[in-house]
């Protein structure tokens, strides 16, 4: 009976021996705690990220400075009395005064050809008359020199052509414009100033007889101007 009792001791014994020496069991793995990011809130991170990067940049602005294109000066190269005569030309090309046009005579710039028509109503009307002018180098400080080729009867106006005329002499400006010296001309053909004449004959029959004065203005106008 005791020596039953011993062996059921021993083998209870043993086995406890051998459930002290048998492993561990693992330890249980932690489950995700709620400070951690989810999946979606790691897609949701992604996705945004994605849609940061694939968004288009703002366009940039390019500042071009565009430069003025400097004008071309057509008068460059030529003389200040050129550059005068020059804008002159192209003004009385563009509005000739009236009765009146004039232009070089080749590629001189400072020797013209004019015309003035006889105003109407004066004794040189229906006559058109041809007048020489001449620019100084030194235009417009110093006027120009005009004078008829066609002859013409009139007390201010002598055989050579010759043209008394104030403005073209002491009263000169450079203000004026041959374009404002050929009306001066043209109303000198419908007043003459006997007063102060280069044909004393013809003044002094403008003062005495104007008739007769007229008839022989007409007839000269009829031979040498039409």
């Amino acid at each position: 009976m005791s020596s039953s009792a011993g062996a059921r001791s021993a083998k209870k014994a043993t086995k406890e021996s051998k459930e002290s020496d048998a492993p561990a069991p693992p330890a249980a793995v932690p489950t995700a705690s709620s400070s951690e990011p989810t999946n979606d809130t790691t897609n949701s991170t992604a996705s945004s990220a994605n849609r940061k990067r694939s968004a288009p940049s703002p366009p940039t602005t390019t500042t071009t400075t565009t430069k003025k294109a400097k004008k071309k000066d057509p008068f460059k190269g030529l003389s200040p009395g050129a550059k005068r005569i020059s804008k002159e030309l192209a003004e009385i090309s563009l509005d000739p005064p009236a009765n009146c046009s004039a232009g070089p005579k080749s590629d001189n710039l400072f020797d013209w050809v004019s015309t003035i028509a006889g105003p109407s109503g004066s004794p040189y009307q229906g006559g058109i008359f041809f007048l020489d002018v001449h620019f100084p180098e030194e235009y417009p400080f110093k006027p120009p020199k005009i004078t008829f080729r066609t002859r013409i009867y009139h007390c201010n106006i002598n055989s050579q052509g010759a043209i008394c005329l104030d403005i073209l002499k002491d009263n000169w400006s450079p203000a004026l414009t041959i374009s404002k010296v050929l009306l001066s001309i043209c109303s000198l053909l419908t007043d003459p100033n006997p007063h102060d004449p280069l044909v004393g004959s013809i003044a002094q029959e403008y003062l005495t007889d104007r008739e007769t004065h007229d008839r022989h203005a007409r007839e000269w106008t009829k031979r040498y101007a039409c």
